[in-house]
């Protein structure tokens, strides 16, 4: 059986908007009414001296006293000689109580050209009406802003998840909570930024076009500049050119900034997005997995007071220590299968075939590890976890292991099956980083299009000296995920990328 409200999901887009733009038509004729009437429908600045929730949290103090208030028009209800609107701000609704004699009748009969929607300003005493609603009896009336087009339904501005995506201010209108979870994205921003410079760390800002896309297995960007006439890539990853900062003596940095990977779209994936990246001197690896758990579990208690939190119906607790354990185990607990004795790339494919694991004819081993670590494992990995030592064949820009030269000193922190951080002991052998960056270049010949390239200015950086460093990448926009329980990465940016419309 459908309901009023399925039914109502069904009305078409050409319906929906044909009656927006009847409603505009209808709204401009007010509008030349407000101008008739010597009113400015897009008035001038104003000053208000409390919000909605400062009046209702300091009702105790502003009973009676008069403030000025400012937002835009939810609702209006007219009943006579008195009228109560809802007006909505930043912080949240406060109802107007509004009568004629003490507006005046001219100004109470411009009421008549209000629509929802509209912005308005108002000056008056604070009370309580006798539903013990706090409220503000409205001596004076600021018209602000004329709305032209309706705000959607509140069925429509819940449902309609497209609408929402690509009409993000109407989703912040109508929607409170997605306006809430945009403001806990900046806070978090904010105590990312807190932590990091309480730490001694220096944030810096680097190109967003390179001539190399680097510092990352993906697909870039590609733009091009007129004035130089050459091709330039928006930048894929932060790594280069911070660690060309450690070269050059600021030993502790990070940077905040959007990545741009030309790749699919879902739930987890946008192909720009926000990262952090910091880079430290004489730390390694270990040093980064102290960082990382102790700066998510202090985020998580400045925002949400604790370290534990539920993600779609699963209890996650960020309290440290996280747990650690090596890529090697993982897959044996997981599957049994145990590549410390599985040394050559012959034997790795015989095992991948036995486990019905789809890799390349010619894959090595390095890329089969990956292959069943990405198959039987990530999924599994539901509380905070640590994942060290990965092959060296996916991991160009890593310090190889002493005691296992095939291996590296790298992590990825996994949370709910999905990478959160990523971080490496770096490379700081030149000779050993071009050899990287030579294999790298195989790989794209054989048609990996998110090998690295040899970057010659990142490698004379390196050969002027990068002390031993410590390197990390955490995915804001994920963390944001985790701790607003938000299901889809487009719930916590802004404007997420989408197809157009016809």
């Amino acid at each position: 059986m459908v309901n009023d409200n399925e039914q109502n999901l069904q009305i078409s887009a050409e319906e929906l908007q044909k009656e927006s733009n009847d409603q505009r038509e209808v709204r401009i004729g007010k509008m030349n009414k407000l101008i008739e009437a010597g009113v400015d429908p897009f008035g001038a600045p104003f000053k208000r001296t409390h919000t909605a929730k400062e009046v209702k949290a300091g009702f105790g103090e502003l009973e009676g006293k008069e403030v000025t208030v400012c937002g835009r028009l939810l609702a209006i209800r007219r009943q006579g000689k008195t009228c109560f609107a809802t007006i909505n701000d930043v912080s949240g609704t406060i109802q107007l109580y509004i009568r004629k004699d003490l507006l005046g009748e001219e100004n109470y009969e411009l009421i008549k050209l209000w629509d929802v929607g509209d912005i308005i300003g108002a000056t008056g005493e604070v009370f309580k009406t006798h539903t013990e609603e706090i409220s503000i009896k409205a001596a004076q009336i600021t018209y602000l802003t004329k709305a032209l087009r309706p705000l959607p339904e509140k069925w429509h501005g819940l449902k309609d998840v497209d609408l929402r995506y690509r009409q993000r201010q109407l989703d912040l209108i109508v929607n409170p909570e997605v306006r809430e979870t945009f403001v806990t994205r900046s806070r978090i921003v904010s105590a990312i930024r807190r932590y990091l410079d309480g730490l001694g760390f220096l944030e810096v800002e680097t190109p967003v076009l390179h001539n190399i896309a680097g510092g990352a297995a993906a697909r870039p960007f590609i733009t091009h500049h007129n004035a130089l006439d050459i091709d330039l890539y928006l930048r894929i990853a932060l790594e280069l050119h911070l660690k060309r900062l450690i070269v050059g003596g600021l030993e502790k940095v990070y940077e905040i900034g959007r990545v741009f990977r030309n790749e699919g779209i879902s739930i987890r994936h946008n192909p720009e997005f926000t990262l952090m990246e910091l880079y430290e001197a004489y730390s390694d690896y270990n040093g980064m997995m102290e960082i990382t758990e102790n700066l998510v579990e202090a985020v998580c208690l400045e925002i949400l007071g604790t370290a534990e939190l539920t993600y779609e119906d699963t209890p996650i607790s960020f309290a440290t220590p996280w747990r650690r354990v090596t890529m090697f185990d993982a897959i044996r607990e997981a599957c049994g299968v145990d590549f410390s004795q599985i040394t050559t790339d012959q034997a790795a494919r015989a095992a991948a075939k036995e486990n019905n694991i789809e890799i390349a004819d010619d894959a090595d081993r390095g890329h089969i590890i990956n292959a069943f670590f990405e198959e039987k494992v990530e999924a599994t990995l539901i509380q905070p976890t640590f994942v060290m030592d990965y092959p060296i064949e996916i991991s160009p820009l890593t310090k190889r292991k002493h005691d296992d030269p095939k291996m590296t000193y790298r992590f990825e922190a996994f949370v709910y099956g999905r990478e959160l951080a990523n971080a490496y002991s770096e490379l700081n052998d030149p000779l050993d980083q071009r050899q990287r960056f030579e294999a790298q270049m195989a790989e794209r010949a054989k048609g990996n299009e998110e090998a690295n390239e040899t970057d010659e200015d990142f490698l004379r950086a390196l050969e002027q000296g990068l002390p031993p460093c410590g390197g990390l990448g955490i995915g804001i926009d994920r963390l944001v995920m985790f701790l607003t329980n938000s299901s889809s990465i487009r719930d916590v940016i802004l404007f997420p990328t989408l197809r157009p419309r016809d």
